[in-house]
């Protein structure tokens, strides 16, 4: 398996998970394209696009940081096509950038569900919109194009909506937009699924959650791992897909997790979401 010379874009990508994944890439040669808003350093979540293009680069690929609003018609338009334009197409694209705010239904200010919206359902709507005609053109070279969601397997089971219903339903957007572009493209040769973990993941965002021990849980290295082995599988033939992160890897053999643990040791993982 590798992914040399593919083309990849990924949206918030400036740490987490989108870094980990473009790291994964970059060691064996990518280009990859950063979308995101931060350019400046923030203490509470480190990282900016310029940093995590510094990172990509010296892990062996090629970088393109670009500044971009998903809540931005114009602006996600302008990224695709300046990655596409720079790398001469684009193959892959990692939807994910999200927005999270686990309240209650009276909790829930208007602008955070307008936010949650605007971002990962309506930017992973438009930025896979918007990828198409370069994935379409991406499948007629042969280069096996994906569009892979960071988003949940999709249940109607109420406990996962009865405590952050408005977060749960921005989630379950971008996995609805996985269930349907994945049969609307799957002529065209496009493979479309999602990505999820089994336990919750240590990254910068979670570790603001109140409430949440990201000790008890793993590294974003299992997701870049899961991604790569779903990015060197024939778009033909897995789409569709809603995969959990510990599961695809036993698909591929790989069962001893130890080295994803952010507590070496750790026995009784503290589980993500949506996982019934």
């Amino acid at each position: 398996m590798t992914l040399s010379g593919k083309k990849i874009f990924i949206t918030g990508g400036s740490r987490g998970i989108g870094l980990a994944i473009a790291l994964r890439a970059a060691a064996d040669g990518a280009s990859v394209a950063i979308a995101a808003k931060t350019t400046e350093a923030n203490p509470k979540l480190p990282g900016t696009i310029f940093t995590a293009a510094a990172e990509i680069e010296a892990a062996g690929g090629t970088a393109l940081p670009i500044q971009c609003d998903l809540r931005d018609e114009v602006q996600i338009q302008g990224a695709i096509k300046l990655a596409a334009d720079t790398f001469g197409g684009i193959d892959i694209l990692v939807n994910n950038a999200s927005a999270i705010n686990l309240t209650k239904t009276e909790a829930t200010p208007a602008k955070r569900f307008d936010l949650m919206f605007d971002v990962n359902v309506r930017g992973t709507f438009l930025t896979s919109q918007a990828a198409i005609p370069y994935l379409r053109q991406s499948a007629l070279e042969g280069r096996n194009p994906h569009i892979l969601n960071l988003s949940p397997p999709l249940s109607m089971n109420p406990k996962w909506f009865k405590n952050n219903v408005a977060y749960t339903m921005a989630k379950y957007g971008m996995s609805m937009c996985v269930l349907g572009m994945a049969e609307e493209f799957k002529r065209d040769g496009i493979a479309v699924n999602a990505l999820w973990p089994r336990t919750v993941i240590d990254t910068a965002a979670l570790q603001m959650i109140p409430g949440i021990d990201a000790t008890a849980g793993r590294t974003p290295a299992i997701l870049a791992d899961a991604a790569y082995i779903i990015f060197n599988r024939p778009a033909s033939h897995c789409s569709g897909n809603f995969f959990v992160d510990d599961e695809l890897l036993a698909s591929e053999g790989i069962t001893d997790l130890e080295k994803y643990s952010v507590t070496p040791g750790t026995k009784e993982f503290l589980q993500d979401f949506f996982l019934d």
